[in-house]
């Protein structure tokens, strides 16, 4: 699930912001005025989009991007002569004074774009090769003798435990294997 953290040193302006976005039918997660706090509330979600100002009370935007995880992109909001030189790998830039309407087109265009990621993502992961295959089948048939499990209800704990873990089914399968053949 995607998320929008709204990050900035100053409450009062990231509850603005949100309002705004609310208002544009953008659910927002969370909104932080450390960048701890936003990478924090990141952990809870697979992906998103952080908008925050140049400078947090802790860190700068630049320092924020380098801790995020790649499935999260960045909207900066700062004055031009902030990010004049140029704005890091993953980060969108608004000029201030932000204009709302450019505000909920971006955002709107940030999200279309994580969830065109996404798909691919998941694209990926239909396509396997014969021997990831085999050793989903593989955990799936110990499963099935060790659990007394049918192979529905195997796959089923594949998926729940690849989903609980954060890892894709293939890396739960590999752990699977790992830890039921000691």
């Amino acid at each position: 699930m995607s998320s929008v953290i709204v990050v900035f040193p100053k409450k009062e302006t990231a509850a603005n912001i949100r309002n705004i976005l609310v208002r544009g039918g953008i659910d927002i997660s969370d909104i932080c005025t450390t960048g701890a706090q936003a990478l924090q509330s990141a952990d809870d979600f697979d992906c998103g989009i952080i908008i925050c100002g140049y400078k947090m009370q802790d860190m700068l935007y630049s320092e924020l991007r380098e801790w995020l995880p790649e499935t999260f992109e960045m909207l900066l909001i700062a004055s031009p002569d902030k990010w004049g030189e140029g704005l890091i790998e993953g980060v969108v830039g608004l000029p201030t004074p932000v204009k709302v309407y450019d505000l909920l087109n971006t955002v709107e265009m940030m999200l279309e774009a994580l969830q065109k990621k996404r798909r691919q993502r998941r694209e990926m992961a239909k396509k396997r090769n014969p021997e990831q295959k085999a050793i989903i089948e593989e955990a799936k048939a110990l499963l099935m003798v060790r659990n007394q499990m049918t192979e529905e209800e195997a796959h089923r704990y594949l998926q729940k435990s690849s989903m609980d873990s954060g890892t894709n089914i293939l890396e739960t399968a590999q752990m699977i294997l790992t830890i039921m053949s000691e």
